[in-house]
């Protein structure tokens, strides 16, 4: 079955954008996805379509409000095909921190809404009634709800088979195994003294696997520190 992807947003020329310009164009142009880009604006209240207001209790900055979104929820939930098999993803600080694995189980997900918020935030009602799931791109704080949604977007999509050309080679990129990827090399073999490795030049594919194998183990031991703590705390908790 084809994905369904509803992306709800104040700025929809954004996220068009990004469709048109990345990985995402193609994975609807093989029909692989349909991407419904809905303007809340369209359920804003009044003359002015107005989205947001001052919070209740006070205090600085706008909330997105309900009435708007539960209209635009609403209507993504019948563009997408109903609530069979359906996320609704609101992207938040206070999320679980997104990574690889994630992206591998929504992208098996058949019908995802996800909500580009803005301001202090969305109305808490939105969040009760509605959002299955919240995530977090890191312990920061981004003022535009597009930037994270499509990056989930994008991570999820790319996995989907017969997106891209060769699904191995998004399934051996870095996080995918717990691992960072190996250093990669193209045309020419040598630019202002700098070769590519000999190993590489070989066509011993056993050597070559053994010397990606070693590098991605180096190189993650050098980057990412964590990543080896983690990779060994699982290593002896299988023993």
């Amino acid at each position: 079955m084809k994905k369904q992807i509803a992306i709800i947003t104040p700025v929809p020329d954004i996220v068009e954008s990004v469709v048109q310009n990345s990985i995402l164009r193609q994975a609807r142009e093989r029909k692989k996805v349909d991407f419904h880009i809905i303007n809340l604006r369209d359920f804003g209240e009044g003359n002015y379509h107005q989205i947001d207001d001052k919070p209740y209790g006070g205090g600085p900055g706008m909330v997105m409000m309900a009435g708007p979104l539960f209209k635009a929820i609403e209507d993504a939930i019948e563009k997408v095909g109903g609530e069979d098999d359906l996320r609704i993803i609101y992207p938040s600080p206070q999320g679980v921190q997104w990574n690889h694995n994630l992206a591998e189980e929504n992208s098996k997900i058949t019908r995802l809404i996800v909500i580009c918020g803005h301001y202090k935030g969305i109305d808490e009602r939105v969040i009760e009634k509605f959002i299955t799931h919240e995530y977090s791109i890191g312990d920061f704080v981004v003022t535009s709800g597009e930037i994270p949604a499509m990056i989930f977007i994008d991570s999820i999509v790319r996995l989907i088979p017969g997106v891209i050309n060769n699904l191995q080679s998004a399934l051996s990129d870095s996080f995918a195994e717990d691992l960072l990827d190996s250093p990669f090399y193209t045309q020419p073999r040598e630019i202002n003294g700098l070769t590519v490795p000999k190993v590489l030049l070989s066509g011993n594919h056993k050597e070559i696997n053994l010397w990606r194998k070693d590098s991605r183990l180096k190189r993650t031991k050098k980057k990412r520190p964590d990543l080896m703590e983690k990779l060994k705390k699982i290593n002896r908790s299988k023993k």
